[in-house]
């Protein structure tokens, strides 16, 4: 199975590409959407969704990792980031590819097995593994590829669910 993570945002969007196979992952690709801040926001969204586009069409993902959105400070921000978010999962939905969401507790308890890790604990346990020689960059790559092991790991959970409850 082919596993796409994503770390939403309209600035850098993470992204992380495994393949999970019989309780193990191997790391496909990783790396950065990145936007202009001079960019007018039209044309980052329009930028977001053809990268999205090529992604998904280059990697042939069977499902997708997505951050859950939480925010309670920056109204502005939090729309818009959310219409982000939106164009980012729409060629995921075009697609059929079901898409899962997990918040930071989560990952962080997933990974580092504390839901109040630091994320430079994340960060290293990512690294170490999938065998890499440095912390993926930027940190949004390393949260993307962590979310795609969460989900990973979240379907060894329930294959194993599965054959308790038989």
């Amino acid at each position: 199975m082919r596993i796409l993570g994503i770390d939403p945002g309209y600035a850098i969007i993470g992204f992380g590409v495994i393949d999970f196979s019989s309780g193990h992952y191997s790391l496909a690709d990783m790396g950065a959407i990145t936007t202009e801040a001079d960019m007018s926001f039209e044309a980052r969204i329009k930028a977001i969704y053809l990268d999205m586009c090529e992604l998904i069409k280059t990697y042939k993902p069977n499902e997708m990792s997505i951050e859950k959105l939480f925010f309670n400070t920056n109204q502005k921000t939090a729309i818009d980031v959310a219409q982000a978010r939106g164009v980012t999962i729409l060629p995921a939905i075009m697609q059929g590819i079901p898409i899962f969401e997990y918040t930071p507790l989560q990952v962080k308890s997933s990974i580092v097995g504390y839901g109040r890790a630091e994320k430079k604990q994340v960060q290293e346990m990512v690294r170490t593994m999938l065998h890499l020689k440095e912390v993926p960059k930027p940190d949004d790559t390393a949260d993307a590829v962590a979310l795609a092991i969460t989900h990973a790991l979240s379907l060894t959970g329930r294959k194993q669910l599965e054959k308790f409850n038989g």
